[in-house]
């Protein structure tokens, strides 16, 4: 296909799902776009944010690990986790160079898009903003929970989040990105936070809300506790709906077979169930249905399969 007619597709997102929709998605004939969150605060990435005063590397270097078409070795490295030394232990290898490079170019974009270079990464990477942000979430009962890492192990219905300090400025990048897209992909993840992070951000909404490509919702195969316990597929499209307005999403990719019951049982001792497909309401909202058997039934834990996902969003465009 002419590289000029290859259609535009954009995938936002973050945490483990997003590198396994990247990892089937860039040997396609496409333009790769990944709009990334940086609201995460735990572990090697919240030190660095803390610190350094930077906006979460995390998931931006797992990205850049799922695109990349360097040596494995070199990735490996970039993946790296110190397991040992006093200031070292916790620290990934791809975080610590992501921070170096932010403070070599004076800017997390353009350390981004070096270390892109230097990794041969296929498709463009762009983090949501430019800024280091904090996420919040309003409980049910009305208290507020702050910390992307904390609001899960309060273990309460989420009402809805929210971002500070406000205004946050999303990157030009990923606006012209979504304005131009030919489909929009929201990836599977934690749903309040890791997926919504990006897309309450002032102008990333609007623009999701005024794009003409499709917008298709990755549904997650498995609830989540403290975020999504007893949610269904239209539970999961409502809570996006519900912070970005009616209409946003076009369509849903859903895995339609069931799940072992081994499986079943070791997410159940998480708090976590099958995610029910309610097919008739989601229908009732108006969204067009994908399903198939999507996951990978070689692994011990259930993740979307990087192939069989990749064919299936590509058959959306065709």
């Amino acid at each position: 296909m002419d590289q000029q007619k290859q259609p535009r597709v954009v995938v936002i997102g973050g945490g483990t799902g997003m590198p396994v929709l990247l990892r089937g998605l860039k040997s396609l004939p496409i333009h790769l776009t990944a709009l990334v969150t940086v609201a995460d605060d735990g572990g090697s990435t919240g030190r660095l944010r803390s610190e350094l005063a930077i906006p979460a590397p995390g998931d931006i270097r797992n990205v850049i690990a799922a695109l990349s078409d360097a040596e494995p070795m070199l990735v490996e490295l970039f993946q790296h986790r110190f397991a040992a030394g006093n200031g070292l232990s916790g620290h990934s290898m791809g975080n610590l160079l992501l921070a170096a490079m932010t403070s070599v170019t004076g800017d997390f974009y353009t350390g981004i898009k070096e270390i892109s270079r230097v990794l041969n990464v296929r498709g463009k990477i762009y983090p949501i903003s430019n800024e280091s942000m904090s996420l919040h979430a309003e409980m049910a009962d009305g208290s507020i929970v702050s910390g992307e890492s904390n609001i899960p192990l309060a273990n309460k219905r989420i009402r809805r989040v929210f971002l500070s300090p406000q205004p946050i400025k999303p990157l030009p990048n990923a606006i012209r990105a979504i304005k131009s897209a030919d489909l929009i992909v929201v990836s599977p993840g934690s749903l309040y936070t890791s997926i919504l992070p990006n897309l309450i951000i002032p102008n990333i909404d609007a623009a999701i809300r005024e794009s003409k490509a499709k917008v298709m919702y990755v549904c997650n195969v498995m609830t989540q506790a403290g975020e999504t316990t007893g949610y269904t597929a239209s539970d999961h499209v409502k809570a996006i709906m519900d912070h970005i307005g009616e209409g946003c999403v076009d369509g849903i990719v859903v895995h339609n077979e069931p799940i072992k019951q081994a499986l079943r049982a070791v997410y159940a001792e998480e708090n976590a169930e099958p995610v029910i497909y309610d097919t008739e309401r989601l229908l009732d909202m108006g969204l067009e249905i994908i399903e198939g058997d999507i996951i990978n039934h070689s692994q011990s834990t259930i993740r979307h399969d990087t192939n069989k996902i990749a064919k299936l969003i590509y058959s959306i465009i065709e």
